[in-house]
């Protein structure tokens, strides 16, 4: 019965076996998956105004000394006098927040096995053109190689 029709159902069951087997390990990989944390419901502990101008003042610190991590922001939020920080705790608490509002971006830099994590702010103009030049140049410099 399963071989009937001149020899084509035994590779439609192994077709069938093998896509069961796809789907199959498919589900198990998105389902056994932990959700990601939704940073834009993250609640910073103290009010909205408040948030704001601690947030605009470690936004700062990072256009100022560029990309830093947890420790290095800490150390340099504590030099800055940064108030309304309650610990290192909340800190990173807002820090959190302030990447849901898409205020701050965390990078990783690996080095061999270790992982280092960095926190940067978006770039202000992300449709900066670049100068027309460069490009003019590299067709000058086709148009001499097609001409050869």
């Amino acid at each position: 019965m399963w071989f009937a029709g001149g020899g084509g159902g035994l590779r439609k069951l192994c077709r069938a076996f093998d896509n069961e087997i796809t789907y199959n390990s498919l589900l198990v990989r998105c389902m056994s998956r932990e959700r990601a944390v939704n940073v834009r419901k993250i609640n910073p502990k103290v009010p909205i105004q408040e948030a704001y101008a601690i947030s605009n003042s470690l936004y700062d610190l990072f256009k100022l000394h560029g990309p830093l991590s947890v420790p290095n922001t800490w150390l340099r939020a504590q030099e800055a006098g940064v108030s309304g920080l309650n610990s290192k705790t909340h800190m990173k608490l807002l820090l959190k927040w302030m990447r849901g509002k898409k205020m701050l971006k965390l990078i990783c830099n690996q080095v061999g096995s270790s992982k280092k994590f960095f926190h940067t702010v978006l770039p202000e103009d992300p449709l900066q053109v670049q100068p027309a030049a460069p490009v003019e140049h590299n067709k000058q410099a086709f148009k001499k190689k097609r001409s050869k």
